[in-house]
């Protein structure tokens, strides 16, 4: 009996002197908290803040980039900042991916990042936990909520390119699709509807929207969903042969500003990839859901913090598992 006691004490002493932390929990196993660095690296926030408002401040598009980079990682293989590996020996890079290819960026930002970490605390913070921290960063330099980065992330020591061709959503993918996609990530239709709302910055290539502009079902005609006006516009931007790299505004409205004009566009048949339009033609929840977030600037961007938590919370490395990597291209020698 005095043993026992005694056995409840000492837990009870442990946990008196245990640090605070929210800890979270992933679905798929693995503890990230927000308080990770407070020790090993107190300024590692501050150094990731301070470099990507730098990038941003140079050219606006940057926020989107990094939001979209952070995001194109976690649908591979989990937020393992295996989207930065270069090909190399055994590591065919996913850069080349058809997601990727000549479309993925700010990867000299986060080189950028952990150069200037790796000054102040060598071989401490993760280049996925500074994909995750610049997308954050990135989303309140443009406006748009602001959220607390559970944090711990490691490092993969591989890639995959099958992966990234394979599970990151397409433009002209069906409702279903996407939606399944995202489901298998641990995903449901409110965080597919609501981190679809990143769109409301950034550009994308004419390559993809060409279909919906001159023949979206094989019939030679555009897309019925989409606006003639707006239509006309884009077809000035988007020849139907050629300019495949040119760039149209993701929100024709307010294309730097984070907010909530996106779903307005959307229920104005305004937006531009059929993968953004399909939320308010194809199904009737996640229809209601862009007329909620149209409706409420708020409350959308508290569903966006909660999905991007919950997104950069797929499959993390942690404990022993992967690395940290000294050189975000390449695994360590």
């Amino acid at each position: 009996m005095a043993k026992s006691i005694n056995f409840v004490f000492l837990i009870l002493a442990l946990l008196a002197f245990a640090p605070l932390c929210l800890c979270h929990v992933n679905t798929f196993g693995g503890y990230l908290y927000p308080q990770f660095y407070d020790r090993s690296c107190p300024q590692a926030q501050q150094i990731v803040n301070s470099v990507v408002s730098k990038a941003v401040a140079r050219e606006a598009r940057m926020a989107a980039s990094l939001v979209r980079l952070h995001f194109h990682d976690c649908f591979v293989k989990g937020c393992d900042a295996s989207i930065l590996l270069d090909s190399a020996s055994g590591i065919i890079s996913e850069k080349g991916s058809k997601p990727n290819k000549n479309s993925i960026r700010g990867l000299e930002v986060i080189d950028e990042i952990k150069s200037e970490l790796e000054k102040q605390c060598p071989h401490t913070v993760s280049c996925a936990d500074i994909m995750a921290l610049a997308a954050r960063d990135s989303t309140v330099l443009a406006g748009g909520p602001s959220w607390v980065v559970p944090l711990g992330r490691r490092d993969s020591k591989g890639a995959s390119l099958s992966g990234s061709n394979n599970n990151i959503p397409a433009p002209n993918n069906t409702f279903q699709t996407i939606l399944t996609k995202f489901k298998l990530q641990g995903l449901d239709i409110v965080d597919l509807v609501a981190l679809s709302g990143s769109h409301t910055i950034g550009n994308a290539r004419c390559v993809s929207f060409r279909q919906r502009l001159y023949n979206q079902s094989g019939n030679s005609k555009p897309d019925p969903t989409l606006d003639q006006s707006y239509a006309a516009t884009l077809r000035t931007r988007c020849p139907k042969f050629g300019g495949d790299q040119n760039l149209s505004f993701l929100d024709l409205v307010s294309p730097t500003k984070f907010d909530n004009s996106y779903f307005k566009n959307l229920l104005s048949f305004k937006g531009l990839l059929s993968s953004d339009q399909i939320l308010v033609t194809k199904n009737q929840v996640s229809f209601e859901l862009v007329k909620k977030y149209a409706e409420s600037n708020e409350v959308f961007f508290e569903q966006f913090a909660k999905s991007m938590v919950k997104m950069g919370n797929i499959s993390p490395l942690t404990g022993f598992k992967g690395e940290i990597r000294s050189n975000c291209r390449k695994i360590n020698a």
